[in-house]
């Protein structure tokens, strides 16, 4: 397995992973996760709860799976594909689904215009739905480079997200993905990534991704795109291992699974498939509503990650959103 394989199984899986550990403390007090698991290495910590099975996936990695499904199926991005296989699985009753999403989704509008006409009527659309699901589209787009990296990310955050803060936090995740598959450091690409932001939103995330910032500093609620972002990268920055940033991040509390799955993409990214403990892959599995009862498990979602290394060819489907 070369280094990028291991890196690109790392942010996807890891991804998962995070999502699989925070959803059961969702919406808790900051600590829950160490008060409960104070021994990291003990076991145990797919617990489950809360609704969720033990070891089973949200949403957030639910969506990351039908992107990433459309991205091989496809051979590249095809964004009303993209829509309607979100429908599908949104119509199909899933144990959980944010708000914004859901209300784009349903709304009955054309896949290229749902997310802006929210956004126009309810003028708050910066949730962290878009940045949930991104580690498999990182991955996929991380060989062509920084500028088409960034631009699907905006594209497919357009998708349900009718505000550009919430396409510009995508946009950052997926170059700082991509820059931790090639082995350098994400934290010194920071500033390189700020420059590549519209100038609209750049001190926003100044603020959230600067080596001072605290998640105890965020002016809004972490289910917001920038101070998820900004949780994240604080988790990365402040410890030393994939286990120790994806605890960190849950113990921040509020929205744990979401945190907890933008931590894991990096993090796992940064130390790959080997840092993730098998006895969290191990009890791992994505159920897909609205897909004839399929559920991923780690296995699967490997060898998916593999297809989305793979070469790929434009999709001759309509591109627009076009943020």
């Amino acid at each position: 397995m070369t280094r990028l394989t291991e890196r690109a199984l790392g942010a996807v899986l890891g991804s998962a992973v995070g999502d699989a550990l925070g959803a059961p403390f969702e919406f808790g007090p900051e600590g829950a996760f160490s008060a409960r698991f104070p021994c990291p290495g003990y076991g145990a910590e797919m617990c489950g709860g809360g609704g969720w099975d033990p070891g089973e996936a949200t949403d957030d990695t639910q969506m990351a799976i039908l992107t990433a499904e459309s991205l091989v199926e496809c051979g590249g991005l095809n964004l009303p594909d993209v829509f309607h296989r979100f429908q599908r699985w949104a119509a199909a009753g899933p144990k959980d689904i944010g708000l914004q999403t859901e209300a784009v989704l349903t709304s009955g509008d054309p896949w290229d215009t749902a997310a802006a006409l929210h956004f126009r009527f309810n003028q708050r659309a910066a949730g962290n739905g878009a940045l949930m699901r991104a580690a498999p589209s990182a991955v996929h787009f991380a060989r062509h480079g920084r500028e088409t990296t960034m631009t699907a990310a905006r594209r497919l955050s357009a998708l349900t997200h009718g505000d550009p803060a919430a396409w510009e936090g995508t946009a950052a995740l997926h170059e700082l993905i991509r820059v931790a598959l090639t082995g350098a450091d994400p934290l010194t690409a920071v500033p390189d990534t700020l420059s590549a932001l519209d100038p609209t939103h750049r001190q926003r995330y100044a603020v959230v991704l600067s080596p001072g910032w605290h998640p105890d500093q965020a002016t809004e609620f972490n289910g917001a795109v920038w101070p998820c972002l900004g949780s994240a990268v604080w988790a990365l920055r402040t410890t030393g291992s994939y286990e120790e940033a994806v605890r960190a991040a849950i113990d921040l509390g509020g929205d744990t699974d979401t945190v907890a799955a933008v931590t894991g993409a990096l993090a796992g990214a940064v130390y790959g498939l080997g840092a993730i403990p098998a006895r969290w892959t191990e009890p791992l599995h994505v159920p897909l509503p609205g897909f004839a009862g399929r559920v991923l498990r780690a296995r699967d979602l490997a060898r998916l990650t593999e297809r989305l290394l793979g070469p790929d060819e434009p999709a001759t489907a309509p591109s627009a959103p076009r943020p």
